[in-house]
């Protein structure tokens, strides 16, 4: 008689064959920076947020930071706009908001309501990538599952706190660090990161290159979206 098929792994092996992504992408994918490929769209935006509430380690005094950016693009015309916020006692200096603009060779930055086009300042500000924020996944593997996620169909990938490229934590002495919480998605079709999440938990971590470790949770968040279509980027206001 031959053996009968279990019916649980039967219908977990159909399940994942349907959801399966498409040659090229099905045995894993490498994105150590979230924004990689990204020159090779026409246009599109996204938003990036990383977010750190705990305290000073081996201290019960409690500290925070928050970082938002808001990055348009698009290839013709090589122009990018940018608008950061950032917050919180960890950071060491006063709430922080700037935008900038690259209108190809040309870069603007608007800070506390002045204008400064061209130089280094400006032309760092408008080259802001999500990669140099919150970084990406070494190595990631399907979960098997797909969905339509920010307009563009895409397959979730699951990874190891090992798999992590975190450029602005690193862990200080006997530091710690635990995902709690992360998931990939990746489209095919553009073979770019439309979602990255992650929830972390750190001891005597290093963040933002303050000098003093810190320890507690950190949460970032990435969504790419309106991929392909070109914004309309012009000088910032005030310039």
């Amino acid at each position: 008689m031959p053996t009968l098929a279990a019916i649980d792994p039967l219908a977990t092996a159909q399940i994942l064959t349907q959801n399966a992504p498409p040659p090229g992408f099905e045995t894993g994918v490498a994105f150590p920076e979230v924004d990689a490929n990204l020159g090779a769209l026409a246009g599109g935006r996204y938003s990036v947020y990383l977010e750190f509430e705990g305290v000073f380690s081996r201290t019960t005094r409690a500290t925070s930071a928050t970082t938002t950016a808001e990055v348009a693009f698009a290839q013709v015309g090589s122009t990018r706009h940018v608008q950061v916020q950032t917050a919180g006692e960890l950071l060491g200096r006063p709430d922080n908001t700037f935008e900038a603009v690259r209108l190809g060779p040309d870069a603007y930055l608007v800070q506390n309501g002045l204008c400064i086009a061209g130089g280094a300042d400006a032309s760092t500000a408008a080259n802001l990538g999500a990669g140099a924020l919150v970084g990406g996944v070494k190595q990631a593997v399907p979960a098997g599952i797909k969905a339509t996620l920010n307009g563009e169909e895409a397959f979730k990938y699951t990874f190891s706190t090992a798999d992590l490229n975190l450029p602005n934590i690193r862990l200080g002495a006997e530091g710690l660090m635990e995902s709690t919480g992360g998931e990939l998605w990746v489209a095919p079709a553009h073979n770019t990161v439309v979602r990255f999440y992650l929830n972390l938990e750190v001891t005597n971590a290093i963040i933002f290159d303050r000098q003093l470790p810190v320890t507690g949770q950190v949460i970032i968040r990435y969504d790419l979206y309106d991929i392909g279509v070109a914004p309309n980027i012009t000088v910032p206001f005030g310039c």
